[in-house]
């Protein structure tokens, strides 16, 4: 992409930065496998390879990775929203609401068909920035792979035939 990927966003001790070389995979790693609850167990190296395929945005205090989102995009019609999180000791600050303001606001982020995300359980924060339920979901499919190393809890109630 462009070198206009790199931007920085500030708001008193905070950064919001699209610079990858600012992020830290072990943070970020450790909260994706270890604390959410969409990508337990997702491995070092698929963390990385999904960084590297994605428009990311860290969230930091000083130089301390504190909260991160990224965006699959292809830059013309479509973004996902993905691997949102704040780390707890940093909530209730309205950072996340910040880090979406961002995304959304993001100069080459513009002008898409359509954004989806998915979410157990932020649904009032999305819906501040326009995110509806599918409008048709009948016309939505979905593939989980049977050899996913993760054990999201998306998958542990429902049979997967």
């Amino acid at each position: 992409m462009t070198e206009a990927r790199e931007r920085q966003w500030q708001q008193g001790a905070y950064t919001i930065s699209t610079d990858d070389r600012l992020l830290d995979l072990q943070v970020i790693h450790d909260f994706i496998s270890n604390q959410s609850y969409w990508g337990q167990g997702r491995t070092l190296a698929v963390v990385q390879r999904a960084l590297d395929n994605s428009l990311n945005f860290g969230l930091y205090q000083d130089a301390q990775q504190i909260g991160f989102a990224r965006v699959v995009t292809d830059y013309a019609t479509f973004a996902w929203v993905a691997d949102v999180f704040i780390l707890p000791a940093y909530r209730g600050r309205g950072l996340s609401k910040w880090l979406m303001e961002i995304i959304l606001s993001h100069p080459e982020l513009q002008g898409f068909r359509r954004w989806v995300l998915a979410t157990k359980d932020a649904h009032g924060l999305y819906e501040r920035f326009g995110f509806i339920p599918l409008h048709r979901p009948e016309r939505w499919l979905e593939r989980p792979d049977r050899n996913m190393q993760e054990s999201p809890d998306y998958w542990q109630s429902d049979e997967v035939s």
